[in-house]
């Protein structure tokens, strides 16, 4: 299992005369990820998401709270006894084609980690050859076609399951996926979802899904939680279908409101909400931070922060101090 307790990161960006302004990317959050299970989490661009799966990755640091890995905190280890600990975590990155070395094979690629394991294990090279084609085979693709051949005569879903066949190599416990469709054709990016969900049933891998996408947050993590992030702070959570079909928070009502309808097939949502602003990232941290562009919003919202937590009648966590339940998801014509 992995959580996270109060994970706060402020990232420092050069200013002006006056100094340099500080970013709060992070502001304590928490999160548990069970062995075997999923979560994810979602938000719009810049909402801290992405760090979070980096920090949870090791590949960024955070600046207060803790990370505990199958119940060991890593702030208590030097960084060389943390290694081995992150490397039960493997990030599959969004853009495919930057994440891989474009003059080496596909061979070469994941040899590079299955050298170092062989060395760790004492493996044969013969193994590393062996678990090579296994791990492509794993991910659906031929290793008798793919082995010798280099990432740009790859299409781009051939590449994304290269990237998480390399993630494969290193037997890992959980895989961070970063938004790890939305730069593959929309013809392919089922494909690599049920793949996802597939390895997460067959090996027991858990899944941390990324995105701003509702609808495949559902699909990878149906029996897990849904963690709904706004600056930095987890706004809602609790169980998918739970908080898609019964949102109390209206940032997150304001997200769901914002898919698409398929007319002459559903029915839009009868209460949906629209922000009453763009998000102003440079704005002031006092109070609820939807404050500003929520329709809801009482005297309270603009000098108290909502923390997270349960209230009588509602099943999920929310950060709101007006939550209420609103018909914002489109219905099926046939169900009306």
């Amino acid at each position: 299992m992995i959580t996270g307790n109060g994970i706060v990161k402020t990232f420092k960006q050069r200013g002006n005369m006056l100094g340099a302004r500080e970013v709060r990317a992070l502001r304590g959050v928490d999160f548990s990820i069970p062995k075997g299970g999923a979560a994810s989490f979602i938000g719009e661009s810049g909402c801290g998401k992405t760090t979070l799966g980096r920090i949870i990755a090791g590949l960024e640091t955070y600046d207060d709270g803790e990370i505990v890995i199958d119940g060991v905190p890593m702030s208590s280890l030097t960084l060389k006894r943390r290694q081995p600990h992150f490397r039960k975590i493997q990030m599959i990155h969004q853009d495919p084609y930057s994440a891989l070395n474009p003059t080496r094979t596909v061979h070469q690629t994941l040899r590079a980690p299955l050298a170092l394991r062989a060395k760790q294990t004492g493996r044969s090279k013969a193994w590393m050859d062996e678990r090579a084609a296994e791990v492509l085979s794993l991910v659906g693709l031929d290793p008798a076609t793919v082995l010798a051949r280099y990432p740009h005569q790859l299409s781009g879903g051939m590449r994304q399951r290269v990237v998480i066949a390399r993630a494969l190599t290193v037997d890992p416990e959980m895989l961070v996926a970063d938004e790890a469709v939305s730069m593959i054709d929309v013809s392919l990016r089922l494909g690599i979802l049920a793949l996802l969900k597939d390895l997460r049933e067959r090996l027991g891998v858990s899944v941390l899904f990324i995105t701003h996408d509702v609808a495949t947050a559902r699909y990878i993590g149906d029996d897990g939680d849904l963690y709904v992030i706004y600056r930095g702070q987890v706004v809602e959570r609790g169980p998918v279908d739970t908080v898609i079909a019964d949102p109390v928070h209206p940032y997150t009502q304001s997200l769901l409101s914002a898919i698409p309808v398929l007319h002459g097939l559903e029915l839009p949502g009868e209460q949906p909400v629209v922000p009453l602003e763009a998000l102003n990232a440079g704005q002031d941290d006092v109070g609820c931070l939807f404050a500003p562009r929520c329709p809801f919003r009482g005297e309270r919202c603009d000098t108290e922060r909502p923390l997270l937590q349960l209230t009588e009648g509602v099943p999920q966590e929310h950060a709101c101090f007006h939550p209420e339940r609103r018909s914002v998801i489109a219905r099926p014509m046939s169900e009306v």
